[in-house]
């Protein structure tokens, strides 16, 4: 049973089972004796003990009884967890113990990986013990932070032992007052009622000669502040062992094994007789290491037998998935060949487009929750809207759905929409005179000083929205971009989740296909960004096309939308009234009540502005601005759906398909990195082969 129950422990150390033999945790803080506790349970000594830390990497003992080794006889189970190197004690305590936790110290730090060790001897128990860590206690200040740093590991790897069901924890205190929880407060975060704990109380023979009285000691044998725990042996168990080490060297107490557990007998009923002395009558239980061994081994006797019944159905399923896991990798391992990698990636693309055009027409597949954006969240990730000045925008309404989490074709939409409305509704910025008397300049070509203040208006008119409007298309772009790359990571997500490829992106075979699935991925999406890039370009020089032929010919059809408005807009620039015009058709229409003489005099002869002449050039800027804008933003949103998202729908789908091929023609080992991903099947198949092979062994179910 016991031999049965040690393979069980270190198969589920090994490979990560769902199941675990019982054992016994030690648990103690420093200098506690818990190494040394260890010891005198097993008869002999083997580690290394005393102050400080000793032990930074936990230690499994899987100890059996046998009557034919008169020394012990140490199996080390190496990394691989199957095969076993012997050792004498001297070379595991020296050369391995105590190096490996002479390299931790080094590094500061300490590891939750085991050293799994097996030992045979004539005065061993039946026990699996596992050794940890001891808990630290350090002083507060930024001086210890490197100790408290220490400290807080340790505490992780210790509870996280302790979280195993299957574990008996053996919760070590030194101390005189059981008020003093030091090691409980640990345990009983994992442990609350100690159902699963046995309490030792190390050192007894230094606690005695504290008791002044029986009843002192009647207190501390059985503590009122543990009468609420329902703890295992109903009771504290009391230890001495003597100090002292192993050896023929000068500072060796003990000259052999047996020398040692003499005296840890003679100390056991010194122990004894003396607390009988103190109490006035018989009190053997729960006092000395023979004890608390006996125990111990009744108690993992018992959690053996109550396990067998949990224990071999999980076998047997676990079984059962060994050999599935194992029929997957073989059935990868054939399907590595040219043809069905090719067949392999050609659906993969067909999977991709298709999320990738479910995504553009509208679904709810993809969870919002974990895929969509607020307009918030793209305005972060994508870029706003916003002048080159950088001071935000008002707008007079509300961007739709700005609160939603939209993905797909659903925030393309959201994100045309706000252009519209942001850059549909910019004002003509506002001129000074500095602006309008630079603008006049000379007109040369006439061959005189005069001004010509409508070429003025057009001068303002296209820099200003040449200048304002150009950075809307690149932001534009941008933001449109990024919609659209999302999908690439959502769409994969899809297929990994929804719909595996043959394997190729989920099911049990995902782990040692990630190679092929990686480097494919990569080719696909170097090919998706190309693309987008590409389009997102050519949209934005076919807009920018647009912006420069608006702003390089003024047409008034155009650019002051209608003749009627343009004359509103004059008429609204007549100043103050004067004398009635000198004949109707010398009048402006719409309402200007200036005379010819005074018109020339205030615009074409007078370069000095006044104020008629100024609102006529504001009137006229705002008016050819508008123009440009409203034209600027309608054939943008038209060629971004024209050029930049129907591309991804109709011409992306053969453009990938064509660099696929082409890829293949090249060589596969560019597309998929087969050789890798064999050789990391083959190395899975090999462990899944031993996994199945301890599995199926089952020695436990004949005991």
């Amino acid at each position: 049973m016991t031999d049965a129950y040690n393979e069980l422990h270190t198969l589920a150390q090994s490979f990560n089972k769902p199941f675990d033999a019982p054992a016994i945790l030690v648990v103690g803080h420093q200098t506690d004796g818990k190494s040394a506790l260890i010891e005198a349970l097993m008869g002999f000594q083997f580690n290394s003990v005393g102050g400080g830390t000793k032990t930074r990497r936990p230690i499994a003992i899987n100890m059996k009884y046998n009557g034919s080794c008169s020394t012990p006889a140490c199996f080390l189970k190496l990394e691989d967890g199957i095969s076993e190197q012997p050792l004498t004690l001297a070379e595991l305590q020296q050369a391995y113990i105590d190096a490996d936790n002479a390299m931790l110290e080094r590094e500061q730090r300490f590891a939750s990986r085991e050293i799994v060790v097996r030992m045979e001897y004539k005065h061993c128990p039946n026990l699996t013990i596992i050794d940890t860590p001891g808990l630290i206690s350090p002083a507060p200040g930024k001086k210890n932070c490197a100790l408290q740093a220490c400290a807080a590991q340790v505490e992780e790897i210790v509870r996280s032992k302790a979280q195993v069901p299957e574990y008996v924890i053996l919760c070590l205190e030194d101390c005189s007052d059981w008020s003093n929880a030091t090691t409980r407060r640990l345990v009983m975060q994992v442990d609350p009622n100690l159902s699963r704990t046995v309490l030792v109380s190390t050192k007894f023979d230094t606690r005695i000669p504290q008791f002044a009285r029986g009843a002192d000691c009647e207190m501390f044998l059985k503590p009122g502040v543990l009468e609420d725990c329902n703890m295992l042996g109903d009771g504290p168990f009391f230890t001495s062992v003597p100090s002292g080490r192993v050896g023929t060297g000068p500072d060796c107490v003990f000259p052999t094994h047996d020398a040692f557990r003499e005296r840890l007998s003679e100390r056991e009923v010194t122990d004894v007789n003396d607390l009988e002395a103190k109490l006035g009558r018989r009190q053997r239980d729960h006092v000395g290491v023979g004890a608390l061994r006996r125990f111990l081994e009744q108690l993992l006797q018992k959690r053996y037998l109550d396990a067998v019944p949990v224990i071999v159905p999980l076998l047997e399923h676990e079984q059962r998935a060994t050999q599935q896991r194992l029929e997957v990798v073989r059935r990868d391992l054939l399907g590595l060949n040219p043809e069905q990698l090719k067949d392999k990636g050609r659906a993969f693309v067909d999977a991709f487009l298709n999320r990738l055009q479910q995504l553009l027409r509208g679904t709810v597949a993809a969870p919002a929750d974990k895929w969509g954006e607020t307009l918030a969240d793209e305005h972060a990730r994508g870029g706003a809207f916003a002048p080159s000045h950088g001071r935000s925008l008002m707008l007079q309404e509300a961007i739709p759905n700005s609160s939603m989490r939209l993905y797909g074709g659903a925030q393309f939409h959201r994100a045309m929409t706000e252009f519209r409305l942001v850059v549909g509704t910019l004002p003509c910025p506002e001129l000074t005179h500095e602006d309008i008397v630079n603008a006049c300049g000379l007109d040369y070509e006439g061959g005189h000083d005069g001004v010509n203040y409508v070429r003025t208006a057009c001068v303002i008119a296209v820099s200003k929205a040449k200048e304002i409007l150009e950075p809307y298309i690149h932001q534009l772009g941008s933001r449109l971009a990024h919609v659209l790359r999302r999908l690439l990571h959502i769409s994969l997500a899809l297929m990994q989740q929804q719909q595996p490829v043959d394997g190729f992106m989920g099911g049990p075979s995902a782990a040692p296909s990630a190679a092929l699935t990686d480097q494919f991925v990569r080719r696909v999406s170097t090919a998706f960004h190309a693309f987008l890039s590409q389009v997102e370009e050519s949209c934005k020089e076919r807009c920018l096309e647009d912006l420069a032929s608006t702003t390089r010919y003024v047409s008034w059809s155009l650019h002051t939308r209608n003749m009627r408005n343009l004359k509103h807009m004059l008429g609204k620039s007549g100043g103050a009234p004067t004398p009635p015009p000198l004949s109707r058709e010398a009048s402006i229409s719409g309402g200007c009540s200036l005379s010819l003489s005074d018109m020339l005099e205030t615009t074409l002869w007078n370069r000095s502005l006044t104020g008629v002449s100024e609102d006529i050039v504001r009137a006229l800027v705002a008016q050819m601005f508008d123009g440009i804008r409203d034209h600027l933003v309608q054939a943008a949103e038209l060629k971004f759906n024209c050029f930049f998202l129907m591309p991804l729908v109709d011409a992306f789908p053969a453009r990938l398909r064509k660099d696929i091929e082409c890829a293949y023609e090249e060589g596969l080992d560019e597309v998929f990195d087969a050789a890798s991903v064999r050789s990391t099947l083959e190395n899975r198949q090999g462990e899944l082969q031993e996994e199945l092979r301890r599995v199926s062994r089952e020695p436990w179910k004949s005991k």
